[in-house]
């Protein structure tokens, strides 16, 4: 329940923010040469740490964070600047590499032909080098560089920029695969933040696709509304967090990836990326054809189901969600159940799909076809808004409210239940 609680940060709820600023107060600017981003500035290069700060570059400069002021980059990473003398920064990202934890998570900064590795803040050992040693084929002079994990791309990989022309380096192959993408600006900078990815261009960014450089939605936008605060700009307002008595689920799933996402109302969030920021997103950006929110989800066999009213949405996990052909199909052609869905849940490593239904919770085998309820279970209570089952257990939520089962034994929820505990501002960032 750990880690489910740590992060049920339902900002969700009223679309609360906690990570990149909404709408603020500008900070003071300096004088001088220093660099002001809220006077609308293109910034040379943007990546976050190991720890999920992000940094934003500019000449000798940096930002850290989304607000605060500029400082020298060398007071931050050691040696940036003042031995090596690299000045502007190209380029820079955050290795995503699991299976080599000698560079997962180590930052990388590019400046004419030269490649600098840190950790930690610290230069590493051996660097600079040029760039051809740590990424064979990719060019020298790069406009900007992004990190893109397997199932966002195809495979591990990083996306090198320069002009209109896209690297796809290949991380496990070390292989480079060159695309052209004249319809996306020239990118000063790339910044992958919450599984989306963003093309920094002037004071402006255009999100898009990282396999196809798609653009979809109104681009270009300023990125003052968004990634910094700036007196006079904003896309939302002051947002406060909600009460912990009004937080309120309306589904919860974890995908095979190991991806956790919230539902309630028409937004979503992901849980699992805590550590880069958490962000409310509309649901339709993710499930485009779910314009009205969702009554329960659950996932199985690198697929999610969505259920709406008397729909069953199913999308496959691959790089992004994509709906199966034929979708969305009836509950009841699905999986065998009429009537009101309150929650689903499924657990790890199994084939059976639980849907609770007011008092009721039917176990429905995902390997018949067609689908059958194999078992009926008599919950103790009603009024269920959303299950989840993981390692740690089943999780049920009512309101404000949860009740925490340390066992993935499905029976025992017919058995007195454990007491409901409170939503605490410790497991939520709600106010108490």
């Amino acid at each position: 329940m750990e880690l489910l609680t740590k992060t049920l940060v339902l900002c969700l709820v009223l679309g609360f923010i906690n990570a990149a600023p909404m709408h603020p107060e500008a900070q003071a600017a300096d004088v001088g040469a220093v660099p002001d981003r809220c006077a609308g500035i293109e910034f040379d290069a943007i990546t976050p740490d190991e720890e999920g700060t992000t940094f934003f570059f500019k000449g000798g400069y940096l930002w850290k964070g989304f607000y605060g002021p500029a400082q020298r980059s060398n007071e931050v990473f050691k040696l940036l600047d003042d031995i090596h003398q690299i000045g502007q920064v190209d380029a820079a990202f955050r290795m995503h590499n699991t299976e080599n934890q000698d560079v997962h998570d180590h930052i990388f900064f590019f400046q004419n032909d030269k490649v600098f590795s840190y950790y930690n803040h610290t230069l590493e050992d051996g660097y600079p080098k040029a760039i051809q040693e740590d990424f064979p084929e990719v060019p020298n002079h790069l406009d900007a560089a992004v990190e893109c994990p397997k199932g966002e791309c195809r495979a591990d990989s990083v996306l090198f920029f320069k002009g209109q022309d896209v690297y796809v380096y290949d991380i496990l192959t070390k292989t480079v695969k060159t695309k052209t993408w004249s319809h996306l600006p020239a990118c000063s900078s790339v910044f992958r933040w919450l599984e989306h990815y963003y093309c920094f261009h002037g004071n402006n960014f255009t999100r898009f696709h990282p396999i196809s450089g798609e653009v979809s939605g109104q681009y270009p936008k300023d990125a003052r509304n968004y990634f910094m605060r700036c007196s006079g700009f904003g896309h939302g307002g002051d947002r406060k967090a909600p009460k912990c008595s009004d937080v309120k689920l309306d589904a919860i799933t974890t995908d095979d990836a190991g991806k956790t996402y919230f539902f309630a109302g028409p937004i979503f969030m992901r849980l699992d990326t805590s550590r880069d920021g958490l962000h409310a997103f509309p649901i339709t950006r993710n499930w485009k054809e779910l314009r009205n929110g969702v009554d329960a989800v659950f996932s199985n066999n690198d697929k999610m189901y969505l259920i709406k009213g008397d729909q069953v949405y199913i999308y496959k996990t691959g790089a992004h969600y994509t709906l199966i052909e034929g979708y969305p199909k009836t509950l009841k052609e699905e999986l065998s159940v009429e009537g009101h869905v309150d929650a689903a849940f499924l657990c790890p490593n199994q084939d059976k799909a639980y849907i609770i239904q007011g008092d009721r919770i039917r176990e429905v085998s995902l390997t018949a076809s067609p689908r059958v309820i194999t078992q009926e279970l008599t919950l103790p209570f009603t009024g269920i808004d959303a299950s989840l089952c993981g390692q740690n257990g089943i999780q049920l939520f009512k309101g404000s409210q949860y009740y925490d089962y340390e066992t993935s034994e499905v029976s025992m929820l017919s058995k007195p239940s454990p007491a409901a505990r409170s939503i605490t501002s410790e497991m939520m960032g709600c106010q108490d």
